[in-house]
């Protein structure tokens, strides 16, 4: 089928002869303009950001082992990706002075202010998702009694126990694969137990510090987009 819609990363050649670099196909989806579907092989699941106007991907094809599915995904979970913009400007977007410079400085500004008590940096520009927002989707559109039903369950709990290894669980993947396998009520027990806390460390008090010592500078975590949600 052919169209304008949806695009090929790859080289192409029109009728003209003119041809169109995968540069230049990735730029161009990275905007707010088509294409708005991209098609890619795994050439396009490392290295490349696709998350500037796209939060959804489709497995046409399952991967092999957890940490290509990953990858996959990881390129719309990035900084001020797509879905968080989108919260952010529906939940924001009357806070903003008419005729702001940069108005997306002033949208997430006003998200900043009102971050909970105890919630690090990577709120609201690696994750923000209230309740009804948009949120990294991932699809896989295998047939009724295919093998990748089976293939995607293995790659999820795969993926739960990778996560893990690295102290950045999503959730649900994680509760999945711990309630298939826990008497009921432990999972959220050992989900306190194990968590590991990212956030960066609070300078230190003046009355609680001792004497001559000097504050704790907080440390920075490199935390990919949308894996703590």
């Amino acid at each position: 089928m052919r169209g304008r819609f949806a695009l090929r990363f790859q080289a192409e050649e029109s009728d003209a002869g003119r041809t169109t670099r995968p540069e230049q196909v990735r730029e161009a989806f990275n905007s707010p303009f088509w294409p708005f579907v991209l098609a890619t092989t795994s050439v396009g699941q490392e290295g490349l950001d696709f998350h500037q106007y796209c939060h959804v991907v489709v497995h046409w094809n399952l991967p092999s082992n957890p940490v290509d599915l990953e990858q996959r995904e990881g390129r719309v979970h990035r900084y001020k990706g797509h879905a968080v913009r989108k919260n952010v400007a529906q939940g924001f977007r009357d806070t903003v002075p008419s005729g702001t410079e940069d108005p997306w400085q002033g949208l997430f500004q006003a998200v900043e202010a009102v971050r909970p008590e105890g919630v690090s940096e990577i709120f609201p520009y690696w994750v923000y998702a209230p309740p009804g927002g948009a949120r990294i989707e991932r699809h896989v559109p295998y047939l009724p009694l295919s093998r990748d039903r089976l293939r995607l369950e293995a790659l999820r709990r795969s993926l739960a126990v990778y996560r893990m290894v690295f102290g950045q669980p999503r959730q649900e993947d994680l509760l999945i694969y711990l309630l298939r396998r826990l008497p009921a009520g432990r999972a959220e027990a050992l989900m306190r137990e194990a968590r590991i806390d990212l956030s960066p460390p609070r300078p230190q008090e003046p009355d609680d510090r001792p004497s001559g010592s000097r504050p704790v500078q907080p440390a920075s975590h490199d935390v990919k987009a949308g894996e703590l949600q």
